[in-house]
């Protein structure tokens, strides 16, 4: 897969995604969000990676939220940043996401990290939500995430004085899972990677599901029922019974559906 803002390489069951704007704070723009919302949905048609790491280029930025300047002039959805549909993209794959940040994850970055599954970051990373003091929000993702993983109260302490959050502070609120000196991130990520990648993919996939639904609505349970549920009873006596008895046109045979 060849992109313009993202890169992506495989290195065996490991997918790593590149934001790739560093002159701009790996910013999110259009063309951006477009893309890796294409990249993780080939990913989630491949059986080549179990999990998939997602890092920003250099070694200042993460990303710093979304670039709206180059949005066309009209109130139609064409002139939103669509990053909900990153965010939705992450959720929908049944593989973890492993954020490794290595700069500044601020605003829409620092969104962007918490949908992942879990969280690397390097010593000198900096996390913060800046949406009030600069003219935006997030009422979504932004906010329902956050709270998860940090608590109401501390939720709302970022969004309401937007201050900086050093890595150390961030382990320990809870809004990510390790941190490592800035010169070993890239080794102790692919290390992180492999340990995930170690375990059964289908559980995983079901534990991810689980923990999507309590959000995902309809949606949440569909993809519970459909992805992970569905497949399990078509091979079952059951369902092979009715399939070949509705074809023949005849009574099922229900001893068989206990098997």
């Amino acid at each position: 897969m060849v992109f313009e803002t993202i890169l992506y390489e495989e290195d065996g069951p490991i997918g790593r995604i590149t934001l790739n704007r560093p002159d701009d704070g790996n910013m999110f723009n259009h063309e951006m969000c477009h893309e890796l919302r294409d990249c993780i949905n080939e990913i989630r048609r491949e059986t080549r990676t179990r999990v998939v790491v997602l890092t920003g280029s250099g070694d200042r930025f993460f990303c710093i939220g979304g670039r709206k300047t180059e949005l066309p002039e009209t109130n139609l959805y064409a002139g939103v940043l669509p990053t909900l549909e990153v965010y939705e993209s992450i959720d929908r794959l049944q593989k973890p996401v492993i954020a490794s940040v290595n700069g500044y994850a601020v605003g829409g970055g620092n969104v962007l990290q918490c949908v992942c599954d879990v969280t690397i970051a390097k010593q000198s990373a900096i996390f913060r939500q800046v949406g009030p003091m600069m003219g935006s929000f997030d009422a979504g993702y932004g906010t329902w995430y956050l709270e998860d993983l940090v608590g109401k109260k501390k939720a709302k302490e970022m969004w309401y004085c937007n201050s900086r959050v050093s890595a150390t502070e961030a382990l320990a609120i809870g809004l990510i899972n390790r941190v490592v000196p800035d010169e070993e991130l890239a080794a102790a990520t692919t290390e992180f990677a492999l340990e995930i990648a170690d375990r059964g993919s289908y559980a995983l996939a079901s534990i991810k599901a689980a923990f999507n639904a309590k959000h995902g609505g309809v949606a949440g349970l569909s993809r519970m029922a459909h992805d992970l549920l569905l497949r399990p009873y078509l091979d079952s006596e059951e369902s092979k019974e009715l399939s070949v008895s509705f074809g023949e046109k005849r009574a099922p045979d229900t001893d068989r559906f206990g098997r």
